[in-house]
């Protein structure tokens, strides 16, 4: 590995930080959706902690792979994390609403490991976070149809 896979890195374990708050975002909305729209966000709630589940580990790996140390504790995700944690007493819209706002913070910070990835011209992590900007796009699209005033 290049030795100027530092900064890649330190914007690694920042986009780790992020889906780890996420993540636990989207497990208290599962928990906590209730109204007429329960069966189906409780059920898109669970898809989208899952696959943030799957990026928790490949993050982590990718890190390894580069040689660095992914961080690994909540102290140090709260600190690190742009996105932050949420009440449990939202309703449907609500939810959806922060979870799009957590969207474009998970955006933002990927985009931001491309431009590290390109300067250290590591196609691995250009590979893997352009995949997951791809599936972040679509999804926020979703949601925001989802979410348009009926």
């Amino acid at each position: 590995m290049k030795k100027n896979n530092q900064e890649t890195i330190e914007a690694l374990n920042i986009v780790l930080a992020d889906y780890h708050l996420y993540y636990q975002k989207l497990r208290n909305f599962h928990w906590n959706i209730t109204g007429p729209h329960f069966f189906e966000l409780h059920a898109k709630f669970e898809e989208l902690y899952e696959a943030a589940k799957l990026k928790i580990d490949e993050i982590a790996e990718r890190i390894l792979t580069l040689r660095g140390n992914p961080i690994s504790n909540y102290t140090t995700y709260l600190s690190l994390s742009n996105i932050k944690e949420s009440d449990t007493n939202l309703i449907d819209q609500e939810m959806v609403t922060v979870i799009l706002e957590d969207h474009n913070i998970l955006l933002r910070e990927l985009k931001n490991v491309i431009d590290k990835a390109n300067e250290a011209n590591d196609d691995g992590t250009l590979d893997i976070i352009g995949t997951y900007i791809g599936e972040l796009e679509k999804t926020s699209w979703m949601l925001n149809a989802w979410n348009q005033k009926k």
